[in-house]
Formats: C-alpha cells, structure tokens, sequence
C-alpha cells in the first residue's frame, strides 16, 4: 500500500487548511508587532535615540519574522494551487503594494543610521512608518474582500476571470477590516515596546496600545455586528459535496445569504473560543497595558490577534475564497486543494522542518532577550540600527 493512503484525503486536506491558519496567525503573531512598533515609531519617539531604542527593540529579530509570510506564500501555492492562482491575480496591484512597502522596510532597517544627517534618518524613519502601516492595512482589506466575496468566474475549463478592479478592493467594510488590522498590530506593538524597551518609549508604547486595544474590541464588535445584521452576507454551499474529490470548483451549488457566516457557530459551538479569544486578548491587553504586567501583557495581546484571525477562517470555514457573482465557483477546502500526495509529502517535510524553526526561533529570543533604552543605544552605537 502506498504510504501516503494511511491518511484520508479528506483528513489531509482539513490539516493544510488548519496549518495555513497556523502559518499566517505565526505571522501575524510574529512581524505584526514589529509593523505595530514601526506604525508607532512617529508617535512613540521625538528625538533620535528615542526612535533608535524602539528600532533595535525590534531590530534583532525582525529578519526571521518575515519567513512567516514567505512560509504562508509557499502553502498557498503548493497546497492550494487554485487560490494562489485566483487570490495573486485579482489582488495583484494590492500584493504588488504589500511587496513594495515590505521591501521599503528592510532598506530602512539597513539604511537609517549609516549617515548622522538628520534628515537622512528622518526620511528613512518615516519608510519605516511606510512599510508597517501599509501591509497592515492592505492586508485586513484583503480579509474584508474575502468576507465579502471576490468577483471572479470560472468557465468549464476552470480558466478564471477577475472582473474588479483595485479600487473595488476598497468599501466601508474593507477599510474597517483594515482599520481594525493596523489597531490590531498597534496593540500588539504597544504590548512589546512596553515589554522590551525602557524609558519614555516604553510609556507612550503602553498609552497608544492601550488605545489600539479599546479600538480593536469597537471595530471586532462593530464587525460582528454588521455580518449578525445580513449587512455582510456569507455564503452557503446547498449542494452535496465529496470531501475526497479531486480539485472542481464547479462541481457544487452555493449562494450567498445573510448570517451565512455564523452558521458554524450554531453546528459547532466550540468555535465560539476564537471570538471570544479576540475580546478577551484585547481587553486584556488593554489592563495590562495600563497596570504594566508586561509579560501576560504581551501573552494577551498574542491571544487577540490568534482569536480574530481564527474567527475569520472558523466563520467561513469550508471556504477559503468566495466569489460574489459565481458562488458557485467559490474555492472550499474540499474542491480547491493539491493532489493526495503532494499534500501528505509536504505533511512529512513540515512535520520534521517546522518544529526545528520553531525550536531555532525560541532559541534566538532567549539569546537575543533584554531591555532596550538609551543607554543600551549610547553602549552599542557603532553596532545598533
């Protein structure tokens, strides 16, 4: 018997769905606070040490961060052909904006403090500012598009075609998905200048979090609110459908109707924790922030993002991309997915591999741990960002 027939297809493909979730809650959980530290950098420093204590809080560890991102790119396309395909293509000015900023960052991180000028490093701090705050917010428009649902057709041939255009991307409703990532990432970078830098950096850390964390329980609740209300609709597949089948988008019905999004909720109320985690994690955040208990400050902070993030995948849960004007051609987690094979060999290689990054990662934390203030900056002037 081939190896790979001991696990169903059907199991196979409800784990990738599950370590997707797993890969981009990393990187939220992970470089979201170093975009929430470069977001708060205008805010949080006046002087030049001050921004140069909130860099290298983050400086250190913001490299292996960004793999989270890359690892989540590389599941989508080798585990998901077709939502590669169809979520690159429709967004492709939008990642072509996330990629540009992302690039922006690295270069800011190198460039900054190789010259004393102060404009020179005024200019590169406000890339900085640039190249967190734009991923953050285009990234929680993307999420609102997929709530909502993207305008793609399959024909027969499953051949696609993306009938928005990139200003569509942008609604009410997106841009509150994105207002609500950027608080969301605010928070958790509040949460971790309050928890490695010192001085003054690290009081106005605390004071914008806290903000950041009230906003988040608004515009979570509003969001929630505005899908209970059929505002949003959700989708719904209405025919049945084998959780062994081999990629066909087309070969089920579905619509979209009002609560559809919350149907999971009722089926399978243990989802209810992912919600839950998000007002929790937030308001938690916000007490620690304000009584400086700085470690489950920042555990909290880590729990809100995962909660919000999982509410997203549960709600929608079995589809990963709807399409608004032919649900039917809407990617599930049952028609969208790589052969039996391909998904139990990359199985193999991330259940070896991942816990060694896992591992490396904890590693280089506790090596690289400690506070950061001005004096640290003053001491390691030549070496610091």
């Amino acid at each position: 018997m081939i190896l790979h027939e001991f696990i169903d297809y059907s199991v196979l493909k409800l784990i990738w769905w599950a370590l997707l979730g797993v890969l981009l809650m990393g990187f939220a959980v992970t470089d979201g606070f170093d975009m929430g530290v470069g977001t708060l950098l205008p805010f949080v420093a006046e002087t030049d040490v001050e921004r140069r204590v909130a860099i290298n809080t983050i400086g250190a560890t913001w490299e292996g961060n960004q793999v989270w991102f890359i690892l989540g790119g590389g599941a989508i396309f080798a585990a998901w052909p077709p939502l590669y395909a169809i979520s690159f293509s429709g967004f492709y000015l939008a990642m072509f904006v996330v990629l540009a900023a992302m690039i922006l960052r690295p270069v800011a991180f190198k460039y900054r403090s190789k010259r004393p000028d102060p404009s020179w490093r005024s200019s590169w701090d406000w890339a900085l500012f640039v190249g967190s705050f734009v991923p953050a917010l285009v990234f929680g428009v993307a999420v609102g598009n997929v709530l909502l649902g993207v305008p793609f057709r399959l024909d027969q041939d499953l051949r696609m075609t993306y009938e928005g255009s990139f200003f569509d991307l942008f609604s009410p409703f997106t841009l509150l998905c994105g207002v609500l990532s950027v608080a969301m990432l605010v928070m958790h970078g509040g949460a971790w200048l309050g928890l490695r830098a010192g001085g003054v950096v690290a009081t106005r850390g605390r004071r914008y979090g806290s903000l950041a964390a009230v906003l988040v329980v608004i515009l979570f609740a509003f969001g929630g609110w505005l899908i209970l209300s059929g505002y949003v609709e959700g989708f719904r597949i209405t025919s049945q459908i084998d959780p062994d089948m081999q990629a066909n988008p087309l070969a089920k019905q579905a619509i979209s109707e009002g609560g559809a999004w919350l149907a999971n909720y009722s089926t399978y109320p243990w989802m209810m924790i992912a919600p839950i985690l998000g007002f929790v994690g937030a308001l938690g955040a916000f007490i620690g922030l304000q009584t400086r208990f700085e470690g489950l400050t920042f555990i909290a902070s880590k729990l809100s993002v995962i909660g919000v993030i999982g509410t997203v995948g549960l709600s929608m849960f079995p589809f990963i991309l709807p399409s608004s004007v032919q649900p039917e051609a809407s990617l599930t987690v049952w028609d969208a997915a790589s052969s039996h094979s391909t998904l139990f060999n990359m199985l193999v290689v991330t259940v070896i591999f991942l816990p060694l990054i896992l591992l490396y990662t904890a590693w280089v934390y506790k090596v690289l741990w400690g506070k950061v203030d001005e004096a640290t900056i003053e001491r390691d002037n030549d070496t610091a960002y």
